[in-house]
């Protein structure tokens, strides 16, 4: 006989997870905007190039991130629930 309570506290704990991969996602989708949109602004000026184009390229590191954020949080949910029974 199951414990009910058991996969209460797992369904749980699976909702947070989610929810907190989630918040990391769009804070990195919001830096990812902030960084291009910085560059763009930087690269109108001749002596400010330099600094947009560092921008651009931290701007697509933080592009690189979001798929790793998904990965990262589907291997933790799989270590919570090996079932796979958690829906995205």
């Amino acid at each position: 006989m199951p414990d009910s309570k058991l996969t209460i506290d797992t369904g749980h704990h699976v909702l947070v997870v989610k929810n907190r991969y989630l918040l990391l996602a769009r804070i990195n989708d919001i830096l990812t905007g902030l960084w291009f949109v910085a560059g763009s602004f930087l690269f109108l000026s001749d002596s400010t190039k330099l600094l947009g184009t560092i921008f651009f390229i931290i701007g697509s590191i933080e592009l690189l991130i979001r798929p790793v954020i998904q990965i990262v949080r589907d291997v933790h949910l799989k270590r919570i629930d090996p079932s796979g029974q958690h829906h995205d």
